[in-house]
């Protein structure tokens, strides 16, 4: 459903980036289908550069997504963001480990360098072995085969040590509806105010903003209140979850880019679209939450 205020804003496509976990996994608590076939990642990424979505965003621990963007053969003409796995406990060069992480990544993809490397765990920065790392991206990056450095991270915290650890080019972060910390803590604004590009992930909470009230899991009931003024909200103002959903990162100027993943060529259809609409977000109709249990899926399995 489109709400009746929504005008068109074709631009914002191209601020989308594009999410390949489900070209390598199974991922998201609304995914029926399972991982995207090799076919069917195809026609998603020509769709997307179709609608110049320039940016994929790939890690090596995403099961096999970054060969499966190799195997496709055109992720030279995206600018690829990768992220390198936690430091193992019993790594002893530092250095020469990323080099064959990152070497290893280009030939998967099939591409000459990355346009970011993030850290997938920004607290590897911290000690003298985050000294090492450090040195070890920067090295990188000085050799032209990554163009940009960063972290990934799941609360704006982590950028209170990291930004004193590394010369961050990129940051990535959770940003939805119920999830605002990176915009309330001040963060989004000093990250645009020094130059450094903001990508933020998870607008639809892995997917559950965009369930049907009645098929939302059992145990996120903990969290009906939000959950009943959401769908309240949805209806009141005959607009898809999805463009309400897109609407709020899209609408901040800070965001460099919102990545979202898909499971098939139609849900891209339906991003794309929900993109375009330029739905204003009423955000006094429902709840925030700073709950941990809840906008951090990596602790939904304690639930």
């Amino acid at each position: 459903m489109i709400s009746c205020c929504s005008k068109l804003r074709p631009i914002l496509t191209s601020k989308l980036a594009l999410g390949t976990v489900q070209f390598g996994l199974k991922y998201g608590i609304a995914n029926q289908t399972g991982q995207t076939n090799a076919a069917e990642a195809k026609r998603i990424l020509e769709l997307a550069e179709q609608h110049k979505i320039n940016c994929l965003d790939t890690a090596i621990t995403y099961g096999n997504s970054e060969q499966v963007l190799g195997e496709i053969g055109i992720s030279s003409r995206f600018n690829v963001v990768s992220k390198l796995p936690p430091l193992p406990s019993d790594l002893f060069n530092i250095e020469s480990w990323v080099n064959y992480q990152v070497q290893e990544s280009l030939k998967r993809l099939k591409v000459k360098c990355l346009y970011g490397l993030l850290l997938h765990r920004s607290e590897n920065l911290l000690g003298s072995r985050g000294t090492k790392l450090a040195n070890a991206l920067e090295k990188l990056q000085s050799s032209g085969l990554i163009k940009k450095i960063g972290v990934s991270i799941y609360a704006p915290s982590e950028l209170d040590y990291a930004t004193d650890c590394l010369p961050l080019n990129i940051v990535q972060a959770p940003l939805n509806v119920v999830d605002r910390r990176l915009e309330t803590s001040g963060w989004l604004s000093k990250l645009h105010r020094d130059g450094v590009e903001v990508h933020t992930r998870s607008a639809f909470l892995q997917g559950i903003l965009l369930m049907h009230r009645d098929d939302i899991p059992v145990k996120f009931e903990k969290w009906a209140t939000q959950w009943d003024q959401w769908a309240k909200y949805l209806k009141n103002f005959n607009t898809s979850a999805t463009a309400a959903c897109l609407s709020y990162p899209l609408s901040l100027q800070e965001v460099d880019r919102v990545v979202v993943g898909v499971d098939n060529l139609k849900q891209l259809k339906e991003l794309i679209e929900a993109a375009r609409l330029n739905h204003s977000l009423n955000e006094d109709l429902f709840m925030i939450s700073e709950d941990q249990r809840l906008i951090n899926p990596t602790n939904w399995c304690k639930l």
